[in-house]
Parts: C-alpha cells; sequence; structure tokens
C-alpha cells in the first residue's frame, strides 16, 4: 500500500468518528479490520466465530471483542483479541486510526479500528473462538453494488441488516455494517 492511501485512510478516519449510540448500559467492544496487500489488491482478513459462543456465533467478523478492564482503550482491545483470535502479533500491525463505532441490537458498541498487517503472516485460528480465516478484497467490500439490505424476523420485529457475498462466504449484520459505514466514511473524503 502506498504513503499516499496510507495517509489518505488515516485523514477519512481522522478526528471524525461518531458515536451516534451512546447508550449506558451498552457494551463496549472493538474489533479490528486487517488489511494487507496481496499481489497488489488491498484485502480484507475476516474471521468465521466458532458456533459455540454466545453472541455473532457462526458469523463473519472481523477479529475481536469486549474491551476488558486491563486494556488502556478499544485501540488496546482490538490489538490484543486479534492476537488472541488468530495468533496476530500486536507488533505487526500498522494503525492507521478508528472508525465510527457501531451499536448491535444484541447490546455492543463496537469501535472498528483500522489496520495494516504485512504480507506473509500465518494466521492461527484459536478453537474455541475462530472455526476459519479468509480474505476477501477490500474494494469489494466496500463497494455498494455489493452491499444489500435484507429482512428477517428477530426477537419478534422485522429487522432489517446488510450483507454482502465473497464468493461463497456471506458477511451479514454488525460486520457487514460496519464495512457499509466505513465505505461511507471514505466516499465522503
Amino acid at each position: 500500500m502506498t504513503p499516499e492511501a496510507r495517509r489518505a485512510l488515516r485523514e477519512a478516519l481522522a478526528g471524525r468518528t461518531r458515536n451516534l449510540w451512546n447508550v449506558p448500559e451498552a457494551r463496549r467492544a472493538a474489533v479490528l479490520v486487517p488489511l494487507l496487500v496481496r499481489e497488489g489488491e488491498l484485502r480484507a482478513i475476516l474471521t468465521l466465530r466458532s458456533t459455540g459462543l454466545r453472541s455473532h456465533s457462526g458469523q463473519w467478523s472481523f477479529p475481536g471483542g469486549s474491551i476488558d478492564e486491563g486494556d488502556a482503550d478499544a485501540l488496546a482491545a482490538a490489538l490484543r483479541e486479534a492476537e488472541e483470535e488468530i495468533g496476530l502479533p500486536r507488533d505487526r500491525v500498522e494503525v492507521i486510526g478508528l472508525a465510527d463505532r457501531y451499536r448491535t441490537i444484541t447490546g455492543f458498541e463496537v469501535t472498528p479500528v483500522l489496520g495494516i498487517v504485512p504480507p506473509g503472516l500465518e494466521f492461527t485460528p484459536h478453537p474455541g473462538e475462530v472455526a476459519a480465516v479468509f480474505e476477501a478484497p477490500f474494494h469489494h467490500l466496500l463497494d455498494p453494488a455489493h452491499q444489500h439490505v435484507r429482512t428477517a424476523m428477530f426477537r419478534g420485529r422485522e429487522r432489517t441488516y446488510y450483507e454482502i457475498d465473497w464468493r461463497e462466504q456471506r458477511i451479514w449484520g454488525a460486520t457487514a455494517a460496519m464495512i457499509v459505514n466505513l465505505s461511507r466514511r471514505l466516499a465522503l473524503t
């Protein structure tokens, strides 16, 4: 990734994060949006959450989880979680910035952290948390043509959510919504 591209990402995120859902009872969480350049293409790394997890099990997501008391902030939590979940060393992540927080219908307020990782790293999924790891072209995920609005019943109410498909993978819910928010943010710069 060129220095100009890195600078453009940083500028798009700098000082403009919004928190539209600052609700005290929300459980604070953070995810790392790990990006890498492979074969000249910027790609996002996603994880398949193990089916035994209490929340968002079986969904494609970015590595992340709750912000613990020992975490200094969302950035520290995102880096810790990525290291725990896929073995991504914290010191190998070039942090680009924070994206807009996202409030899930399950009560989490999630701060996405964008970071660049070098190609060639081997990821080791934590068996209790991550069932698989895959990469998708970042431009594909950010393209509004691939971001579809769907509806489903949840807790007795019809809900709308985003869905993004890449090959056989279905990215939906909170992760897809964070990608949509990010694509809108980047389109404004």
